[in-house]
């Protein structure tokens, strides 16, 4: 049975940190990444998922925002998981927007799917708090590079939560496409197997590897794509997500192949 996180049809288009925006003159900006602007750029072109990451603050607070410190988007500097949000909520991101909280994400747009990357460990108890107050269950999908990290928060969230494959389950997967024998996942499946093309010079996705995925009823989502040649290629290859910055792009190309679905899930047109 399929999750209710992925009950909309493949190929499911992910706005990556809300994508690029583009200006009147068609210049792109990743400036804003991860801000409520940004993201309300991807749900006006149409997107119902949307990818973010998480960050608590000293005092628990849960923050959309992808690196460990203000310094490289914000006009602040400083560890968000050293900081009260009384100092993060007056960083600016690109000295313009306030880095949003993910309750009032989810709050804003309730009819929109969020994929969730867990950056710390300190996040994984305010998320639940989180997902508890907005009875947000149902509409996202947790993910995280850290496989203990990732095995806590199932085991914190329960079967309601979609969960991706942390880094331990997508080498297992690789590797019983290459050896039938072997086993590829071990304890709760995920929905989805979100993974890059390569990693360190060695390639990740495979025909094979998809063909596994599908046999275990586990999608493949590919990140960061970005050139419309390649998304050709993987959905032409069977993928059945792209995460993209390239909002339009990908858009468009759905558009052209019949395939872009704006039609909200069930579950989200009932509240």
């Amino acid at each position: 049975m399929t999750h209710a996180y992925l009950s909309s049809p493949a190929p499911v288009a992910l706005a990556h940190r809300g994508g690029w925006l583009i200006d009147d003159q068609g210049v792109r900006s990743t400036d804003l990444e991860n801000t409520a602007v940004a993201f309300q750029h991807a749900v006006d072109l149409g997107y119902t998922y949307l990818e973010t990451d998480v960050h608590a603050t000293a005092d628990g607070v849960l923050t959309a925002f992808h690196d460990k410190t203000l310094d490289r988007t914000t006009d602040r500097t400083g560890a968000i998981a050293s900081l009260p949000y009384s100092e993060v909520s007056r960083a600016r991101v690109a000295g313009k927007e306030p880095i949003p909280l993910l309750e009032d994400l989810l709050g804003s747009w309730p009819e929109v799917r969020f994929n969730i990357d867990l950056k710390t460990d300190r996040a994984v108890l305010p998320l639940l708090r989180v997902l508890r107050r907005t009875d947000a269950w149902d509409r996202v999908c947790v993910g995280s590079f850290d496989q203990n990290r990732l095995n806590r928060a199932r085991r914190l969230y329960g079967p309601r939560v979609a969960t991706s494959c942390g880094p331990v389950e997508v080498a297992r997967l690789r590797l019983s496409s290459l050896s039938p024998v072997l086993r590829p996942i071990a304890g709760r499946t995920p929905v989805c197997a979100q993974i890059p093309l390569s990693q360190g010079g060695f390639p990740v996705l495979s025909r094979d590897m998809i063909r596994t995925a599908h046999r275990l009823g586990i999608q493949v989502h590919v990140w960061t794509v970005n050139e419309p040649a390649v998304m050709e290629r993987l959905l032409d290859a069977g993928v059945d997500g792209i995460i993209t910055d390239n909002t339009v792009g990908l858009r468009d190309l759905l558009v052209r192949r019949g395939r872009w679905n704006r039609e909200l899930p069930e579950t989200s047109k009932n509240g």
